[in-house]
């Protein structure tokens, strides 16, 4: 139940998540249920467990979009399909995506649904809304739904963590994103404009920075930065290490080697670019 067990855990089932984001036809989900753009889609797919949510839960919750670029989705998105359709029609394009990419996925799931489920099933959801609507849903019948549902919980349960890290030492949505692109984690102009950031926000963040003394004059990245950024990683690290805690030492081990070579397929397929926005490396841990 280490800090770095538990980020071994993210690289180790963020790709299988992830393939909701890049996937061909998962990209197509909202089309595939009426929805209009990929964004409406993104917002609609990402929040559906939590209800017909607004954007100010929605904004909240996610922590990095911009206000607006979220309330363009939302809750408009609920007017052509509920919750509950986004959520079915998800599930059936994750797994199916999941079963091209893995074609082994299902004995996968075979070996790694119980210590998931236990971890989840475990897991506190106090200040958690992501993970807590999500686990909701774990209970799937068709095992790799469940093996896609379950690594959402992960993801979630980190992302909650992520988000309260950053909100504890006092960075916004976009000073989170600005620290992230000066380390290198994510591209910058790319971020900010998937994120719905306008230059003029963006420029803002980059000055209050500056005065922080987390960027240099020029916008690089100071050692202070550098520090600040490492404490982020690792105090989400340890809230998410959380999850370990139902798994003795060797079934944490089993699990992790067990999820590796799926991840490391999914990584090697090109489905997904690097650099990403969800700033995921080639490595597995």
């Amino acid at each position: 139940m280490t800090p770095s067990r538990s980020r071994t855990l993210w690289l180790r089932t963020e790709p299988l998540h992830a393939v909701v984001y890049f996937e061909d036809r998962c990209r197509g989900l909202g089309r595939a249920v009426g929805l209009k753009g990929f964004w409406m889609g993104y917002f609609a797919a990402r929040t559906a467990p939590m209800g017909r949510v607004g954007p100010g839960v929605a904004a909240a919750a996610l922590g990095v979009f911009a206000p607006g670029m979220v309330a363009r989705a939302l809750p408009s998105a609920w007017e052509y399909a509920s919750p509950d359709r986004v959520i079915e029609e998800r599930a059936r394009l994750t797994a199916a995506a999941l079963r091209q990419l893995v074609p082994s996925v299902g004995t996968l799931a075979a070996a790694v649904n119980g210590p998931l489920m236990a971890m989840v099933e475990d897991a506190p959801s106090l200040a958690r809304p992501l993970f807590a609507a999500n686990r909701d849903l774990a209970h799937r019948a068709d095992p790799v739904e469940r093996l896609w549902q379950l690594c959402t919980c992960v993801r979630e349960f980190r992302g909650d963590a992520h988000v309260a890290v950053l909100a504890d030492r006092g960075l916004d949505a976009r000073e989170s994103l600005v620290l992230a692109a000066a380390t290198d984690r994510v591209d910058a102009a790319g971020i900010r404009q998937d994120r719905g950031w306008t230059e003029e926000e963006w420029a803002v963040s980059v000055d209050r920075m500056r005065g922080l003394g987390l960027l240099d004059a020029l916008g690089r990245v100071t050692e202070r930065g550098l520090t600040e950024r490492e404490l982020i990683e690792d105090d989400t690290d340890r809230l998410a290490a959380r999850l370990l805690r139902p798994l003795h030492h060797g079934e944490t081990e089993a699990l992790l080697t067990a999820l590796e070579p799926a991840a490391r397929h999914i990584l090697d397929s090109d489905v997904l670019p690097f650099p990403n926005p969800i700033g995921l490396p080639r490595a597995v841990g």
